[in-house]
């Protein structure tokens, strides 16, 4: 079956499936008559429900905003007050002491499998931007790497190719989030969730042929990373789907591992009943902050002066809200049995300032620390040269111990002030920071409409959190008339503008006429302004953007 435009009957009864998106060289062997059926038996059992979720997130928001806070949900008490486990996480989960995170680029394949990370959270939501080549080429090159005949030439002549299997990272998936379309896979002319898409064929080319590598081998089995999870309805979505799958191939109930990122403000409320409803294939909770400051800033935009986040760069994991949130995490996740799992060192090594290298790599190293001697099992990096630097500080807690869930955390009860306690972070809005939000916001969206979803931006690997932090925080500025701490001058649409296009100038004066010609800068300002100016606020800045890629 060709990848090119037209229908794709997948049987004589089943609805009219088409592929509307370009053609992709070898898409013929991940768009299986088989593997497209798959999706679509996704897609007709469990669409109706993804949409009912989606629609109660805007509800929920809207209670968010009457009344100005958020408390644990008396109707599941009974779940956090009971007492149950999550199911033992198979041998290639155990150790999870460094992970990292990266797009599924043939290249990238390579290097992180190679990495000497435990785990690699291979990504097809935040840090990749869903061309259709992006989405078909990433599932190729995973089947490719667990066959064991991938390998990557530069353009520079250097060969990649893999180490021995033993050596290799556990490949860990992350589909998208429930809220995105799949536009180039149509079934009787409705696009079907990126997120069945992703799950769908992963787990259909792969699940087998991980199962027959044996327990011995560090891919083994199926693995995912959950993204944007709102709520455990949500949880219990993602569960009757991997149910669905498993009985579908025919794989054992409970094969599947999941591991959830609490990346959205509403979660975080909800982590115990969340590992409830994926009990049985349940494997951690993850520490996602980036899309967590981003959820707080969207559910609480317009609640008052209380919740208005400060320059993004000062909110550290120190910062009170944050930390009583890393103490709910490891909490809840030891005594339900599962793993904690902190969050990313995002920077990137110079080649070429040592100093610059010094300094970030102090904070990686203390930011680290902090989350072994916290309680967590393990943390994210996203550069192969931060996986030593991770790795030597949770060696030095965990030891020979391949994690340390026998470590209960913090006895503190944590409260729901706590965690919506923003205000205690310190921190002033500031220009400096309103013009970096500019800076990072444009930059990385002209790399995303370009296909690259993992970006580096002043020494930092950005992927579509980043954006939506930096777009929200100038959403919330503008409509609570703050006052900027360093110039005393109002955050403003006006203001935001300006600095929108003193941007785009000094981008063409350092890229020079023709490398600006060709990008897209100014469709990138246009949508950074529409997503940040708005009077309305967009839930996330990849839904207007996705008519824009190919």
């Amino acid at each position: 079956m060709a990848a090119d435009q037209g229908p794709l009957g997948v049987s004589p009864a089943a609805p009219v499936v088409t592929v509307a998106g370009p053609r992709v060289p070898r898409a013929e062997e991940v768009l299986t008559p088989e593997a497209v059926a798959f999706v679509v038996g996704l897609h007709r059992a469990f669409e109706g429900r993804r949409q009912e979720l989606l629609a109660r997130r805007k509800t929920r928001r809207a209670e968010i905003a009457a009344a100005g806070t958020l408390d644990f949900l008396p109707e599941t008490a009974a779940v956090r007050e009971s007492d149950w486990q999550v199911a033992e996480a198979p041998r290639a989960l155990q150790d999870r002491r460094v992970e990292i995170t990266g797009p599924t680029d043939r290249k990238m394949v390579i290097n992180a499998l190679n990495s000497g990370a435990r785990v690699w959270l291979a990504d097809f939501e935040d840090a990749t931007a869903p061309t259709w080549a992006n989405v078909v080429t990433g599932q190729i090159n995973l089947i490719d790497a667990f066959e064991g005949r991938i390998d990557f030439t530069s353009s520079a002549g250097k060969a990649y190719t893999l180490k021995p299997a033993d050596q290799l990272a556990t490949v860990v998936v992350r589909p998208r989030g429930w809220h995105l379309d799949e536009n180039h896979l149509l079934v009787d002319g409705t696009p079907v969730a990126g997120a069945f898409l992703d799950f769908g064929l992963y787990f259909f080319h792969n699940a087998k042929r991980l199962l027959a590598k044996g327990a011995d081998d560090p891919n083994s089995g199926p693995y995912f990373y959950l993204p944007k999870t709102e709520s455990h309805l949500e949880a219990r979505l993602w569960n009757d789907v991997f149910t669905h799958g498993q009985a579908a191939l025919g794989i054992p109930h409970g094969t599947i591992r999941a591991t959830v990122l609490i990346e959205t403000i509403t979660a975080a409320f909800e982590m115990e009943e969340i590992l409830y409803e994926l009990r049985e294939h349940a494997a951690g909770l993850n520490a996602g902050r980036w899309d967590y400051l981003f959820s707080i800033v969207k559910n609480f935009r317009d609640t008052g002066e209380h919740y208005i986040l400060p320059d993004r760069n000062s909110v550290t994991m120190a910062s009170p809200f944050m930390a009583a949130y890393t103490r709910l995490l490891v909490q809840t996740c030891h005594r339900r049995g599962a793993h904690a799992i902190g969050g990313m060192a995002a920077f990137i090594p110079s080649r070429r300032d040592a100093d610059v290298n010094a300094a970030a790599l102090e904070k990686v190293r203390a930011d680290k620390d902090r989350e072994a001697a916290g309680g967590f099992d393990g943390s994210w990096v996203a550069h192969p040269d931060l996986v030593p630097v991770a790795r030597a500080c949770f060696d030095a807690v965990l030891g020979d111990r391949p994690n340390q869930k026998d470590n209960p955390g913090s006895d503190e009860v944590v409260t729901a002030a706590q965690l919506l306690d923003i205000a205690g972070s310190g921190g002033h809005c500031t220009e400096a920071g309103l013009h970096n939000a500019v800076q990072v916001g444009v930059r990385y969206i002209e790399a995303w409409l370009r296909g690259l979803g993992a970006v580096g931006i002043f020494n930092m690997m950005e992927d579509a959190a980043t954006a939506e932090i930096s777009r929200s925080q100038i959403w919330q500025w503008i409509h609570n008339d703050v006052v900027l701490a360093d110039t005393g001058e109002k955050a403003t649409a006006d203001l935001v503008r300006r600095l929108v296009a003193e941007e785009l100038a000094a981008l063409r004066a350092e890229l020079g006429d023709d490398a600006y010609a060709g990008g897209r800068w100014n469709e990138a300002a246009r949508l950074f302004e529409q997503v940040a100016l708005a009077e309305e606020f967009v839930d996330f800045l990849t839904l207007p953007a996705l008519a824009l890629l190919d």
